[in-house]
């Protein structure tokens, strides 16, 4: 899989905007073309070297799944690439698909005369063979295998998460199919239906039933005219161009980091870390634009037998969950649009912890 490659481009759909050698020296032809997530220099000495290559093989690396997702080997042996443990073990594993990804259209020119127009995962993927892999651990058979190319696994290779979960194609265009134990799926499903009751973007997940049994579904937001970029990626591009991170998402959407912070702490999340937030970026110009909608619920109503909540993962500050929402309904407002029925939990502790954190809010409102 490219061990023994010589230069590969770091492409923008159609455009090349930089290109990195095997020895680690690079051109940067396009800087402002540049995936996010990748951070090169041109220069000759050895450190700069060393420091491109390792910068590659991570972002290579960040685009396929880790061994922590479910039914990770089972993924990893269907398409013939077995166990991996490093950066570079992966890496070579994206390469084996250009790096592909639905969150944007970067890719990496490998030399074998593919196009973007010839190979982008909007166009030309998802056949629906891969779906029992990833979302149930099946192993494909013998004949099926034969007929795998990278356009039916690329997709879902490249998602990050830990719950199983699998892209398909349906008559409206992409969807994501969710699964997980029995309380995760609920959880995203009843989360999902709360945040609906605040003024706030927002993946909508609904139940669907696939192999007989309830998962969640929801929507693709991404599409060649434009990408995703989580804030684990954009971390590195603030810090490598001296950008204050605090500043940064208070000029581009502080309205909906804030209402993330809100819906977060009324439902319990404990699972937006870095990778599970960030921001739309155009796709033609490559600039960021806004929050991208809040995703994956299926951590919700955890933490959640005290008011503190969980420590909060979005601040650059230490502080809880209720100490964050305070901030931020003191700075936008709660937004609430619509009413929360009791009814729709099963757990009755749930809806007292809910309504409890949700007076809170209230009561500081008027601070």
């Amino acid at each position: 899989m490219h061990q023994d490659w010589t230069e590969y481009g770091i492409m923008h759909a159609g455009r090349c905007a930089a290109v990195i050698r095997r020895n680690g020296s690079c051109v940067l032809l396009v800087p402002d073309l540049m995936p996010y997530g990748l951070y090169l220099e041109a220069g000759d000495d050895l450190d700069t070297r060393i420091n491109n290559l390792q910068n590659f093989y991570h972002w290579c690396a960040s685009r396929v799944l880790t061994l922590d997702r479910r039914y990770a080997k089972e993924i990893m042996a269907s398409i013939g690439a077995g166990q991996y443990t490093t950066d570079q073990d992966r890496a070579m594993i994206s390469l084996s698909y250009h790096c592909l990804s639905l969150t944007d259209v970067c890719w990496v020119d490998t030399g074998d005369g593919s196009s973007f127009s010839e190979i982008d995962l909007y166009d030309h993927s998802l056949s629906g063979a891969f779906t029992d892999v990833s979302l149930k651990g099946r192993s494909l058979t013998a004949a099926n295998s034969e007929l795998i190319g990278p356009e039916d696994y690329a997709a879902d290779t490249g998602t990050a998460g830990v719950a199983p979960k699998a892209w398909i194609r349906d008559d409206e265009g992409f969807c994501l199919l969710k699964d997980g134990s029995i309380a995760e799926v609920e959880a995203e499903l009843l989360a999902s239906r709360v945040a609906r009751c605040f003024d706030v973007k927002q993946v909508m997940y609904e139940p669907y039933t696939y192999d007989g049994e309830t998962v969640t579904r929801s929507r693709i937001i991404t599409s060649l005219e434009r990408g995703i970029v989580p804030m684990e990626h954009l971390e590195i591009y603030l810090i490598n161009h001296d950008i204050d991170r605090d500043e940064f998402i208070g000029s581009h959407d502080a309205y909906t980091y804030h209402m993330m912070n809100i819906v977060d702490y009324l439902v319990g999340n404990t699972d937006r870390h870095w990778g599970n937030w960030g921001f739309y970026i155009d796709n033609g110009s490559n600039r960021i634009t806004e929050m991208y909608p809040l995703m994956d619920f299926n951590r919700a109503f955890l933490s959640y037998d005290a008011i503190e909540g969980a420590r909060c993962q979005t601040t650059s500050r230490i502080m809880s969950q209720k100490d964050a929402a305070i901030e931020a309904v003191q700075r936008v407002g709660l937004n609430q649009i619509s009413e929360v029925a009791q009814d729709w939990f099963t757990d009755q502790a749930q809806y007292e912890m809910f309504s409890a954190r949700l007076q809170l809010l209230i009561d500081h409102l008027s601070d």
